[in-house]
């Protein structure tokens, strides 16, 4: 079934995105473009989002970092 009917973005295409660290329809969009068009869809692929895990939310309730280090961060620690 179509989540986003302008892009033709199914309800699997969402999960499977979602399985793969897109926690926020911003991810989801930044993934496959579902929600950029008209926006009829974001509150779907909110309510799908919201029934599954999100593994960068696990691992932020373990307390671990959840972005990747950033090259050149140690220099800007140093520097501060």
């Amino acid at each position: 079934m179509y989540v986003c009917s302008c892009f033709q973005v199914t309800e699997a295409q969402v999960q499977q995105h979602a399985g793969g660290g897109a926690c926020t329809p911003r991810q989801i969009a930044s993934a496959c473009k579902a929600g950029t068009d008209c926006g009829s869809c974001v509150r779907r692929i909110q309510a799908i989002l919201g029934r599954g895990s999100c593994p960068r939310r696990d691992l932020a309730e373990e307390g671990a970092p959840v972005f990747a280090e950033l090259p050149g961060m140690a220099e800007l620690d140093e520097a501060a």
